[in-house]
């Protein structure tokens, strides 16, 4: 395992695989670096670059569950970077991996040579808000993957129909930890808390400033069909607000594709051929 340590003193984890162009892959709120399995066959030319946020995965849990926001996790990037002697790299940022790729646009321009952003926008649907909140931090009820797989394919298929139960196993080794009490979640429980208190303090930064920081770096969009995170007006105006951003909508999908299907990787390709 690779990590390297914060100016704050936390330990994270990171995986760096490849010698291509650089792609640093940010994880969903909940993810972990795991979440690019699906993607990485298909990026074998490029240099793939994955972080643990803290709290998540093999990173250390911080003892302020505060600094579980985007500012923070997207300086952690940041010191990833300078800890790989990276100058710019391209940004694929899965939800809220694609809030910390506008805060680095806002923040960092200069290290940001394209950015795609999965499934994410400016603003967030208070349906999938919602949706989110209902799991966050939560331990899960399945003692197995294989109840898992089966859980994940029940709640899962209206958005993401026709997906086997095959993809929901793989899915739920990605997101639950197996212990032998059971599942347990792959990050700190007390993301939920942090999220709860950030939102009551007002805390949710522009995050339309922070997309149109991208104005003059190549940016795609991808966006699963069914997705109740990212509206298809969102989008409209997204491109509005960017004149050269490309967007794709993938098929029987909802929040969030998996990046392995043709319209993701397509999008993928042309946004780091544009660069």
């Amino acid at each position: 395992m690779t990590f390297f340590t914060t100016s704050d003193n936390r330990r994270l984890y990171y995986t760096d695989t490849g010698s291509g162009a650089p792609l640093l892959c940010l994880a969903g709120l909940t993810r972990c670096s795991r979440d690019f399995s699906f993607l990485a066959p298909h990026v074998t030319d490029l240099r793939m670059i994955t972080m643990d946020y803290r709290g998540r995965g093999e990173s250390d849990c911080d003892p302020d569950f505060m600094n579980y926001n985007i500012f923070r996790e997207s300086h952690d990037a940041i010191e990833l970077l300078d800890h790989l002697g990276l100058d710019r790299v391209a940004v694929l940022g899965t939800s809220r991996g694609g809030l910390i790729a506008m805060a680095l646009a806002a923040s960092h321009p200069e290290r940001l040579s394209s950015v795609i952003l999965n499934d994410v926008g400016p603003v967030i649907d208070p349906v999938g808000i919602a949706k989110i909140m209902d799991y966050v931090g939560k331990q899960p009820v399945s003692n197995t993957y294989d109840e898992a797989a089966q859980a994940l394919q029940h709640v899962m298929s209206p958005h993401f129909p026709g997906v086997p139960l095959e993809r929901w196993r793989q899915q739920a080794e990605i997101q639950f930890e197996q212990t032998e009490d059971g599942l347990t979640l792959r990050y700190d429980p007390a993301l939920r808390t942090a999220l709860l208190d950030q939102a009551a303090a007002g805390a949710t930064p522009d995050l339309w400033m922070f997309f149109e920081a991208l104005r003059d770096i190549p940016t795609g969009v991808i966006r699963g069909e069914n997705s109740d995170v990212l509206g298809k007006d969102t989008l409209t105006e997204m491109h509005k607000r960017h004149p050269g951003l490309i967007s794709a909508e993938v098929p029987d999908r909802g929040h969030v594709p998996f990046l392995d299907e043709p319209q993701s990787l397509d999008l993928i390709r042309k946004v780091l051929d544009a660069v």
